[in-house]
């Protein structure tokens, strides 16, 4: 018997973060990836742990992205990177980012939410 490789195929769904570790972080008012931090105790609505969880991923995508751009470009002029360049090239890129184009949409969101509740992991406070 074979193992299976970790890594995922070519093309799969790759993110810097997945959705349980993100709405676990964020329901314990930590505001995780640079989310708004909530009261965990009263927590809030699932239409604003998605939208944290999208804008999450698109601010986490945009630095990525301008990182490698850096990356590339002081390796080709072979320079040391500048972290002031960084942060104004992922301003940039998340301005061009669309929305809808990261993460799951709200469906898949309330169907992984409410298997988190059968769980038991998450619980309706009001």
């Amino acid at each position: 018997m074979s193992a299976l490789p970790l890594k995922p195929a070519k093309g799969g769904f790759l993110r810097p973060f997945g959705s349980g570790e993100f709405i676990h972080q964020f329901l314990l008012g930590k505001g995780p990836y640079g989310s708004a931090v909530i009261y965990p105790q009263t927590g809030p609505p699932q239409a604003e742990i998605f939208r944290e969880y999208k804008l999450a991923l698109m601010k986490a995508t945009a630095l990525d992205k301008a990182t490698k751009a850096k990356e590339k470009q002081a390796r080709l002029e072979k320079r040391y990177i500048s972290p002031d360049n960084i942060v104004e090239l992922t301003d940039t890129y998340l301005t061009q980012l669309t929305y809808k184009a990261h993460g799951c949409r709200f469906h898949s969101f309330v169907d992984h939410f409410s298997g988190l509740r059968r769980l038991g992991w998450v619980e309706a406070t009001g």
